[in-house]
């Protein structure tokens, strides 16, 4: 019996660490080659977090990439750590982390080494250009694929166009943005209640074979 329960807690420890060690090499594989920051990040962790390893699921997804916009700090850090911490506890948070900065890290600084003696080349400002509108088009995806996920009623949709404009306009500073969607979010309930109203606080699943037509590399 001893023997059997020493196995058992063997076994659970090698499972443990694999998981520390995919967290860090998914985030590690991540963070190179996702240009742009914290929001191009974005697609490529749904992909390999929820659709390719059913890790989480895309409601949980979408609340932690939530969560991750709404906290102080780069977005695509902040996910790491949630991701982490919700799957393996503080180590896997700090793998998560480690795997998305330090590979980050080091190809930061070697740019910048290299930058410094090229910015002024045709070819590279032509680079950057180039990398500035697959940002774009990075930010634009992830944007949608988040929107599709929170916007479901008319609430969620008035408010999404609402307060861009609001942003934009006004130029008020994000934090009291996420205050008013905070009290938004807990006005409109209770009056939605009270006036006898279907609640829905979430957009209706889809088929998971839908949802992996959606991610192109997920059969790369």
């Amino acid at each position: 019996m001893r023997t059997t329960m020493k196995t058992n807690v063997m076994t659970n420890t090698d499972l443990r660490v694999s998981l520390l060690f995919q967290l860090f090499w998914v985030f590690v594989r991540i963070g190179p080659v996702t240009f742009g920051g914290g929001y191009a990040m974005i697609p490529m962790i749904e992909r390999e977090i929820s659709a390719k390893r059913k890790w989480l699921g895309e409601e949980e997804m979408d609340e932690i990439l939530s969560l991750a916009g709404a906290a102080p700090g780069g977005v695509g850090v902040n996910a790491a750590a949630f991701i982490g911490y919700r799957l393996a506890g503080v180590k896997g948070a700090i793998a998560a982390i480690a795997g998305i900065t330090i590979p980050t890290f080091i190809i930061v600084c070697l740019l910048s080494a290299v930058y410094s003696q090229l910015a002024d080349q045709p070819k590279v400002i032509a680079a950057m250009k180039g990398i500035h509108g697959a940002v774009i088009a990075l930010i634009l995806v992830a944007a949608y694929r988040m929107a599709k996920n929170a916007i479901f009623d008319k609430t969620t949709a008035v408010t999404a166009i609402v307060i861009p404009v609001v942003l934009l306009v006004f130029g008020i500073n994000p934090i009291y943005v996420i205050a008013i969607g905070l009290i938004i979010g807990f006005v409109y309930l209770p009056i939605k209640q009270l006036l006898g109203l279907q609640v829905r606080m979430e957009k209706e699943s889809l088929n998971d074979s839908d949802e992996e037509s959606n991610y192109p590399e997920y059969y790369i």
